[in-house]
């Protein structure tokens, strides 16, 4: 029996925005194995579930989707992005935690 896991998307390394993140997805789990194409090299897997992967607006619609489906699931909750608040005020500032140099 396949294995679905829903999790929060986050924005992939090659885009600066949030425009694609924040949805969520559900991804079944492949439990084949790969093989290798002797001539070419290429790698394949018998069972195509594990290339199903469908998006969701919240997090509600995911989980009431693999219950209806009756699929074993599992929920990942999302991690709080950290954000480093920088200014280009604060190397100038009077109380600088290091000292200004040249």
């Amino acid at each position: 029996m396949a294995v679905a896991r829903i999790f929060q998307a986050r924005k992939s390394a090659m885009q600066s925005g949030l425009g694609k993140a924040g949805h969520w997805v559900l991804q079944m789990a492949s439990s084949a194995s790969r093989t290798s194409d002797p001539l070419m090299g290429w790698t394949s897997v018998d069972e195509m579930s594990g290339q199903i992967k469908m998006t969701f607006e919240t997090r509600a619609q995911a989980v009431a989707f693999a219950k209806r489906e009756g699929l074993t699931f599992s929920v990942e909750e999302g991690r709080e992005r950290k954000r480093l608040v920088k200014s280009y005020s604060e190397n100038f500032s009077s109380d600088r935690k290091q000292p200004w140099t040249h």
